[in-house]
């Protein structure tokens, strides 16, 4: 029977995997039991030896942790355990029924009985001389015909799965890490092949040549034909496992960290010890670390005081005899590859200050109840946290890092014992992650936001805890959408999740978009990406309008991320937030990895040799149901059947519509392994069945259950949209919106709220992440404008319709009660009556108050008594006098103020006052103190008189003051002289500095007691302040204007004189009108001098003033003048200007011109009109007037006049034109009619000039336009044409000419001319004398800039310093220095110029000449340096190079050399004599040898050889014969060298012709050779 086409393209990792043939296989295993047994015990020694070896190799190649060594102790004892256990295979072989009947108990107690050999056998190297006993593979053979005989030696497949242990090195991880991290990646590995029902067995070939024989001989040819199989399976199970391995992803296996039991705190007695424990989970097993006040505990530092313990998960830190130093912060820290985390305990250590017994506190370990509070000062200690510099409500975009920060006071302040913060986001713990990333500083906390997303949005809470005592703080964070790549496209998609995974299935959830762009989201792409690659895939072909969506097709084992983008017409937005990974992975496995991934099993199946039975196709899956139906798709899950035998199911999907039985195979190619499937492709609105099938190795079972008929569309409909929206005021900024929920909706997400200005028509959204509940507060709106608001559901179908907007609510903050007043102070005592004083409540509650209400209560012997009202109707003012009280009776007061919304909390008791007669000279205390005018250097203090004014009239005040944390000792007085005025303002403040300010009244006795100071105030110029300004309108009228923009519904502009209301409104009148206030004076005189002032009530204290003094006031009045009889002011008078073509304009701007403004035109008294010769222009827009002429004439000399009328404002101006003024103007204007008919045809733009060029070339040059093909150019100097070699193609339009080499002689007057049809034009350049001059020097300065620099170089007669230049000129003067002083040239010391060569030559070189040397280049005006340093090793380098130059320079002259006389060939008859003479030379006079044919050649009576004089060299042959042919040279030598000079003799017989002479190869061709 041949498997189905699925298994045999697809692997299958079933726990319960049996195939067919294993019953045949089994048989054969138990023919062999004995021999397998023996070979198994000597297989565990050979382990043993085996896994010492790759242990000994573990410690070399890497530091193993403790636990592997321990691994490696027990190996020998492990596999003896094995061969026990594989001993017992007649056991197992007698039960192999109930074997068979309970395959899994069975094979669990196999692999327990062989789990402690194998984790061992599974880190060692597999020898090759191992043989494998091989478990049936999940795939069968070919159908074949064949015999019974045949079939029986038929080679049955079988498939080994092999597990080793690796050691490869993974950079950044320890090697226990290492170890770990292969272990969980292969643990999925293991665990397939192992649910596979394969198993193997391991046995070592027999060392003994004769049990080889032996076993060889009992080998039947089906046995080794199955071994064969054997072989070749394995090889492809372990290439299947290899591959496996490589797309495992090996990330998702491991988690982080986890503190299942965390430390706890204690509170001890010294000398006592302590342990503190943890529990920590995580894969790799994390490492912790225990640290004492953020700094590592070393016990080796301290020997005896600490002891860390760490085994099975559990970490324990114990402190020995424990003192007070110990009081501290301790932290156990988790760390392994996927992060760190930490958990806190503290230690408080309590010394006993009496006489104690040390034995009643034993040196045990201190357990405590974990419900006590610890703190430092005992249990249940209270400690006050308070929050400062706080962060607000935070407004971001999506992509911008935001950042959120509070200082916090903890009191008392314990070094020691450190608070625990943390970060809740709507409730939920915030975990520090690549996206949020929290700082604790001691002092300050901050939470960073690196890259926002709507996700974050939500409202922030920093919890500080100290002990059971927390107290925290919470702000709302808003994050819009980031600008869209294409406009009008949708927001983003937020909080992508994962759920129900599968090994190939997931789906996928996510939140609509606030922001739709302006048309309707038509849906979303979901794309999906493999962990560890950049690729990114989209997973649906047309967008899914539900917010879940299922992605199917995924690969087992492999780790992915999915991300989300919506679409509308406009386009695709910017993708979502990526999700976290997940694992296509069965939930059962998943779970498995999550609670024990410490302790993957590496057990070994053993095959049994029970017969097996036939294979059980499997039943049909139960509890088949519709999970999810949409119209895009419908997801279906069920479980697996209970009749599957011990064998994986895959599953077939099959579908018809309702009402047939037409069924319909869905997924025909590829069965699925998980037990979900999402259908596609439906018909919408149809209603389908659907069922499924299971099928195995054995075949296809039996359908489910049809489910009941489905119709295709959205079962989760829409939501309906909410109610009853009501908005109700909450602060100047924002709105707090409530409503019902939507009636009857379904998986509800959240709403979305949207506000608009009252008549905008533009709706923005007030969150971007679907808020729960139905309240919302929405902030960042404008204060005193009005919204409108309307809210909609979402939920995964969909967002609702918008609910019914609600009624239009002003932003403005909601009225309360008043807080207290506070500072309640004497003013003034006598016998039966005083008066009391104090501040206004810092918060007024959103309205003005109306009133205050006092107390007062008796104090008898420090007892107070009951309170007792003093005034029944509110007092105004914040002074109010209480009339009969007792004299000498001591009192306490409480003041409470109202407004429309109530009245306020009283305030605390005040101090307790004596009512008694005051008597003293001095005046009591002014009050009523307040600053306005607040600027960053300067502000104003306002006060009232004080009610006691003592014995004489108050003359004047003294204001004082101090910086606010500056002791009482640093109040100083600003004013030297006492000020009358109940203000004064006070400058010279530094900005940003907190001050507070007191005022003291002086009469003539003296000065009286001090007020109470103001509130502290910063010395700041806030943002958006404005000033008071002065404006003198169209009419005359003169103002003091203000504005502000922070006003309330309530503001009111109060204006003042010299800070004291104005009640006489006969000399001023205000307007006010929204956010502008304006003061008009009605008649400004000397009586309206003064300081006028501007305060905005219900605001953070805006006021401005204006200083009107008598300077000023004249100015305001001329103002007033000009502006009541006005004058056309103008941007610029009458001019003339000459245009183009010679045209003559006049022209003047006014600065402001109405459409009804006039103009009239006068020349000599008399207007002119528009026409022939003057054409006028008047444009009101730009306030231009002018007027053009052709020509001017001789008739046209005069005074020109242009007069403006603007309704009542006239203006004019004049322009004279006479006498020489005239005469250059018409000129000029001749001059520039003239060049506007030359630029009609060819002309230059620019004339001809030159340049230099960095070649030292000179360059004429021109401009030159209104150029056509046919215009000619033409190149003259000095009237001679210059012959061009190419025509200029102007397509540049510049024109050149270049000279090279430039000389005098080439002076003179270059021409330049262009013509065609149109006209000609010229321009002249005259190179001569001072021009010239001029050129030269730039073409010599050029010349020198292009010198090199100065290199050094030894020759035979010495050293040469030399630097090129690109082109040498003898203008170009040269100049040398050594050592700064001028040389003077000799016959040894020489300088020169060879061709670009510039050069300095030194003869004969001495010490003397080192040094440095200078060459200075003049190009007529400025002198250019080149050095060069001539000393140290550069000289000695360059001197010992001139000795070996001069050396061999001496050598040359005086070597031996033939100077001549020899010729190449000589021919001559036989029998003639031959006669050679040469002149060689030498010093001393050299050696003479002749050789023939490379042989040394004596003289004799034949060959006569002579040497004369040491000059002459002669070679004589008597009588020459044919043996006398061949190659003769001759050698001259000595001590200097050696030179050869070659000659052939060629002898020939004349009734014969020429004898051959048979000459040498070598040297032919060569005259001399020297040596």
């Amino acid at each position: 029977m041949s498997l189905p086409f699925y298994q045999r393209h697809h692997q299958h990792f079933d726990r319960a995997y049996r195939h067919k043939e294993l019953e045949s296989t089994l048989s054969q295993y138990q023919r062999e039991e004995k021999r397998k047994s023996a070979i198994y015990t000597h297989g565990s020694t050979a382990y043993s030896k085996e896994a010492a070896l790759a242990y000994h190799h573990g410690q070399q190649s890497s530091a193993s942790s403790h636990e592997l060594a321990e691994s490696y102790a027990h190996e020998s004892a492990a596999h003896s355990k094995r061969s026990s256990a594989l001993s017992l295979g007649s056991e197992l072989i007698s039960k192999k029924a109930e074997a068979y009947h309970h395959g899994s108990e069975l094979v669990n107690k196999k692999a327990e009985a062989y789990r402690l050999g194998y984790e061992t056998y599974s880190r060692g190297k597999m020898l090759d001389d191992y043989s494998f006993k091989l478990s049936p593979k999940a795939k069968r053979a070919k159908q074949s015909i064949l015999s019974e005989e045949e079939k029986e030696n038929t080679a049955i497949e079988y498939v080994v799965p092999v597990f080793r242990g690796r050691q490869t090195h993974i950079s950044g991880l320890t090697d226990t890490e290492e170890e770990r991290i292969k272990e969980s990646a292969a643990y999925i590995a293991r665990r397939n092949l192992m649910a596979a029902g394969e198993g193997i067995t391991v046995a070592k070939k027999e060392t003994s040549s004769s049990m080889k024989e032996e076993t060889h001989q009992k080998k039947s040819r089906k046995i080794a034909i199955q071994e064969t199989a054997e072989e070749m399976v394995l090889k492809k199970t372990l290439s299947d496992k290899i591959e496996f391995h490589r797309k495992l992803n090996e990330d998702k296996l491991l988690h982080a960290p986890e503190f299942v039991i965390k430390p706890r705190s204690h509170t001890i007695w010294e000398k006592q010890n302590v342990k503190l424990h943890c529990t920590v989970t995580g894969w790799p097993e994390p490492r912790v670390t225990w640290y004492k006040n953020h700094v590592p505990i070393n016990v080796h530092i301290n020997p005896g005081k600490y002891a860390i313990e760490s085994r099975y998960g559990m970490h324990s830190l114990e402190i020995n005899k424990c003192d007070f130093e110990d009081t501290a912060q301790y932290r156990a820290s988790a760390m392994n590859v996927k992060g760190e985390l930490s958990a806190y305990a503290s230690l408080v250590v309590k010394r006993y200050k009496g006489e104690f017994d040390e034995s009643c506190f034993h040196a045990g370990t201190v357990t405590l109840p974990l419900s006590f509070g610890v703190t430092p000062h005992g249990y249940a200690s209270k400690f006050e946290i308070h929050f400062i510099d706080t962060f607000e409500v935070s407004f971001g975009r999506e992509g911008e890092t935001m950042s959120l920060g509070c200082s916090v006071i903890i009191h008392p302040d314990i070094k020691r014992f450190q608070p625990e913060i943390q970060w809740y986001r709507n409730g939920v713990l915030i975990s520090p992650s690549k996206w949020v990333q929290t700082h604790w500083s001691g002092e300050r906390a901050t939470l960073t936001l690196t890259h926002a997303n709507k996700e974050d949005e939500g409202l922030y809470t920093l919890r500080v805890v100290m002990g059971d005592y927390y107290d925290q703080y919470s702000a709302y964070v808003f994050v819009r959408d980031a600008d869209a790549d294409i406009p009008g496209a949708p927001g983003s998609p937020l909080d992508v999740k994962c759920l129900d995974a599968n090994k190939d299935y997931v789906i996928i959830s996510w939140k609509q978009p606030a922001v739709d762009g302006g048309s309707p989201i038509l849906g979303y792409f979901i794309d999906k990406c493999e962990v560890g690659t950049t690729h990114w895939a989209q997973c649906n072909e047309t967008p899914v309008k539900f917010a879940r969506f299922p992605v199917t097709g995924l690969i087992e084992g492999r780790s992915y991320i999915f991300r989300v983008r919506a679409v509308n017409n406009a386009g695709v937005s910017i993708p979502s937030r990526i999700s976290e990974p997940v694992a296509a992975l069965d939930p059962a496995d998943r779970a498995r990895l999550r609670s024990h991934p410490s302790a993957p099993w590496t057990g070994q199946i053993i095959v049994t040799e029970e017969e097996p039975t036939e294979g059980i196709v499997p039943g049909p899956p139960l509890d088949l149901h519709v999970t999810e139906a949409t119209k895009n798709y419908i997801v279906l899950g069920w479980k697996p059947p209970f009749e599957r035998g011990h064998e994986g199911v895959m599953y077939f999907v099959e579908k018809c519509v309702a009402g047939t039985e037409n069924w319909q195979r869905v997924n025909t190619e590829i069965p699925v392994k998980s037990p979900r499937f999402a259908l596609f492709d439906l018909a919408e609105g149809k209603s389908y069945q659907f069922r499924v099938r299971c099928c195995n190795s054995a075949g296809i079972g039996e359908p489910s259950e049809a489910t009941e008929a489905t119709v295709v569309r959205d079962k989760l409909d829409i939501p309906s949209p909410p109610s009853h929206l009501v908005p109700v005021r909450n602060t100047d900024t924002s709105v707090v919106v409530t409503w019902t929920e939507s009636k009857d909706a379904k998986e509800l997400i959240g709403y979305y709220v949207e506000a608009s200005k009252v008549g905008s028509g533009h709706w923005e959204p007030c969150n971007n992440n679907p808020v729960k509940g139905t309240r919302f507060t929405c902030h960042g709106l404008t204060t005193g404008d009005h919204y409108t608001f309307r809210v909609r559901a979402v939920n995964a179908a969909g967002l609702s319709e918008y609910s019914q907007e609600s009624e239009a609510i002003e932003v403005k903050a909601a009225i309360a009660p008043p807080s207290p007043p506070y500072d309640i102070t004497v003013l003034e005592s006598v016998h039966d009556s005083m008066v009391l004083g104090w501040k206004q409540p810092k918060t007024v509650g959103g309205v003005d108050i109306t009133g205050y209400y006092v107390n007062y209560r008796e104090v008898i012997g420090g007892k107070p008594g009951e309170w007792k009202e003093a005034n029944i109707k509110a007092v105004s003012e914040r002074a109010y006098r209480l009339h009969d009280l007792k004299e000498n009776m001591t009192y306490q007061f409480q003041v409470a103020a109202a407004n429309l919304a109530g009245l306020g909390p009283p305030s605390p008791a005040s101090k307790s006052f004596k009512c008694e007669e005051w008597t003293i000279a001095v005046p009591g205390p002014p009050h009523d103190l307040s600053c306005s005018e607040v600027r960053k250097d300067s502000l104003v203090i306002l006060w009232k008189p004080p009610i006691y004014i003592g014995r004489s009239p108050v003359t004047g005040f003294y204001v004082d003051m101090k910086k606010t944390d500056a002791p009482e000792e640093h109040w100083r007085s600003v004013n030297e002289k006492a000020v009358a005025n109940k203000f004064f303002k006070i400058t010279g403040l530094k900005e940003g500095t907190s001050y507070v300010f007191r005022v003291r009244a002086a009469n003539q006795a003296g000065v009286g007691k001090p007020s109470d100071p103001t509130d502290p105030v910063i010395a700041e110029t806030r943002p958006g302040t404005k000033e008071v300004v002065v404006e003198v309108d169209d009419n005359g009228v003169i103002s003091l204007n203000f504005e502000c923009d922070q006003m309330t519904a309530d503001s009111k502009f109060i204006w003042s004189k010299n800070y004291e209301p104005i009640d006489d409104d006969s000399r001023l009148a205000i307007d006010t009108k929204g956010g502008k206030s304006k003061a008009i004076f009605k008649d400004l005189s000397e009586d309206d001098l003064g300081i006028y002032s501007c305060t905005v009530t219900d605001t953070d204290g805006v006021s401005s003033s204006y200083t009107l003094d008598e300077e000023e006031m004249k100015r305001l009045l001329a103002l007033s003048h000009e502006h009541k009889f006005p004058v056309v002011p103008l941007k610029s008078e009458l001019a003339v200007e000459i245009l183009e073509k010679g045209q003559v304009r006049f022209w003047m701007q006014a600065e402001k011109l109405s459409p009804h403004g006039k103009v009239n035109f006068v020349f000599n008294d008399k207007e002119i009109v528009n026409g022939e010769k003057y054409k006028m222009k008047v444009d009101h827009t730009s306030g231009m007037i002018e007027m053009v002429m052709d020509r001017l004439e001789d008739v046209d000399e005069g005074t020109y006049t242009f007069q403006i009328q603007d309704g009542k404002a006239t203006n004019q101006s004049s322009l004279v034109l006479i006498g020489d003024v005239f005469q250059k103007l018409q000129k000029e204007a001749e001059f520039q009619r003239q060049e506007w008919f030359r630029k009609q045809g060819p002309h230059f733009v620019e004339y001809l000039g030159w340049e230099v060029t960095p070649e030292c070339n000179v360059l004429l040059k021109c401009k030159v336009a209104n150029i056509k093909k046919e215009t000619h150019i033409v190149w003259y100097k000095d009237e001679r044409e210059i012959m061009v070699d190419e025509e200029h193609d102007f397509k540049d339009g510049v024109c050149t000419l270049l000279i090279t080499e430039f000389s005098k002689k080439d002076a003179g007057i270059y021409e330049v001319i262009l013509k065609d049809d149109r006209g000609k034009d010229k321009s002249i350049l005259k190179l001569l004398d001072t021009a010239f001059a001029d050129l030269m020097t730039e073409v010599c300065k050029v010349i020198a800039l292009s010198a090199t620099e100065l290199k050094i170089q030894s020759t035979e007669e010495g050293i040469r310093l030399y630097s090129f230049v690109s082109y040498y000129l003898e203008d170009l003067r040269v100049s040398w220095s050594h050592n700064d002083v001028k040389m003077k040239y000799t016959e040894r010391v020489k300088t020169g110029v060879t061709g670009e060569q510039i050069w300095l030559q030194i003869n004969e070189p001495t010490p003397n000449d080192k040094g440095r040397y200078i060459l200075e280049l003049f190009d007529g005006k400025t002198g250019h340096t080149k050095t060069v340093d001539l000393s140290g090793q550069a000289f000695d380098e360059a001197f010992a190079e001139f000795q070996r130059l001069k050396a061999l320079a001496i050598a040359e002259k005086n070597r031996a050399r033939v100077l001549g006389g020899l010729p190449d060939v000589v021919t001559i008859q036989e029998g003639k004599a031959l006669n050679l003479t040469c002149s060689v030379w030498g010093n001393p006079a050299p050696e003479v040898s002749w050789m023939k044919n490379e042989k040394l050649l004596a003289g004799d009576d034949h060959i006569i050889l002579k040497f004369e004089s040491g000059k002459q060299a002669s070679f004589t042959i008597t009588a020459v014969s044919t043996a006398d042919s061949g190659r003769y040279s001759l050698i001259v030598k000595n001590q200097y060298g050696t030179e050869t000079s070659d000659l052939t003799i060629s002898v020939f017989i004349p009734e014969e012709g020429m004898t051959h002479v048979p000459l040498p190869d070598h040297g032919k061709g060569d005259k001399k050779k020297k040596a």
